[in-house]
């Protein structure tokens, strides 16, 4: 019985290593990232805080609401919402991970503290209703907040 073999060179067997290694990087993704928001008691500069307040995503990717301190839930602000997205409720004291697909600019708030200004925002991919998002009128220091965070996109 006789056996080939086919013997690769070390300079060829590392570039068809090198060259397999980035074929198999630049594939995109099945699954979206992660990205995690912490739901706090106290941040860099105030009180009563997501953090970080502004996240850019890209379609399909996933954010969870941390409770990295008690009394805190993420809920969306219903008049930043895109259009066509389904709405999110989380419960007091749970984390929360979403998946957002819908293009747009999503407000979201804490419902206890959402007069306290404990307000953010999440540009999934092309921020299509932010026109709309900045003239939404929103409650006590929520109002103030949301207005310097789409002030800075």
């Amino acid at each position: 019985m006789t056996r080939a073999y086919l013997t690769l060179g070390r300079p060829f067997g590392a570039t068809a290593l090198a060259l397999a290694v980035l074929i198999g990087w630049s594939r995109p993704s099945m699954a979206g990232e992660t990205v995690e928001i912490k739901m706090l008691n106290k941040g860099a500069d105030r009180y009563m805080v997501f953090e970080p307040e502004v996240v850019r995503i890209k379609p399909g990717d996933t954010i969870k609401f941390v409770a990295a301190d008690k009394g805190h839930n993420a809920v969306t602000i219903k008049e930043l919402l895109p259009s066509g997205a389904e709405p999110f409720r989380g419960k007091i004291n749970e984390e929360l991970a979403i998946t957002l697909s819908t293009p747009g600019v999503y407000g979201f708030r804490c419902d206890p503290h959402y007069t306290l200004g404990m307000v953010g925002v999440v540009i999934v991919g092309v921020p299509t209703n932010l026109d709309a998002a900045k003239q939404a009128k929103l409650p006590g220091k929520a109002g103030e907040v949301m207005t310097r965070l789409l002030g800075s996109l």
